[in-house]
């Protein structure tokens, strides 16, 4: 890898940290407990940017590093963040190689997976399926965060390509 090009993954990578950990901040006043997701995009950017392998860097760092900054790690709200980033990024990658997906497409699949992806994970943890009907409340929040995000991304990476 190039030196140029792991710079700029090490400053998406603390970029991505910083959104997540702001996004953790925001998503105190929503109901819920439903978060903008702003963090993914930078996941998006990097998959545009630098490809399938990048994002995926870009995302373990991004949910290591915040749990150790936040104190979360080994936490359920941490195996909720891997579950969540580790459907997403599935997704993203599924997408990434069908070229024909603009990234708003992308960034809604992306963003129903994480949700899909973190009721798993809580499913998984307290041995119950009662938290499965909370997905429709995650699917429902999944399309106006996952268009915002889509948007940011799409005019950051505007930027960054001119």
């Amino acid at each position: 890898m190039k030196t140029r090009k792991m710079v700029y993954i090490a400053l998406l990578s603390a970029i991505a940290i910083i959104l997540h950990m702001v996004d953790h901040y925001l998503s105190a006043p929503l109901p819920f407990g439903v978060k903008f997701g702003i963090a993914n995009i930078i996941s998006l950017m990097a998959i545009e940017l630098y490809g399938i392998q990048e994002m995926w860097i870009i995302n373990i760092m991004r949910v290591m590093i915040s749990g150790l900054l936040t104190g979360s790690i080994m936490s359920y709200p941490f195996f909720m963040s891997c579950g969540g980033v580790l459907l997403s990024s599935i997704a993203l990658c599924i997408l990434h190689i069908f070229h024909f997906f603009p990234i708003v497409s992308m960034s809604i699949i992306s963003a129903i997976a994480h949700n899909i992806g973190q009721i798993i994970v809580i499913s998984l943890i307290i041995s119950s399926t009662a938290v499965v009907p909370y997905i429709f409340v995650m699917l429902i929040s999944a399309i106006p965060t996952g268009i915002l995000t889509a948007l940011i991304a799409q005019e950051a990476l505007k930027r960054v390509k001119t």
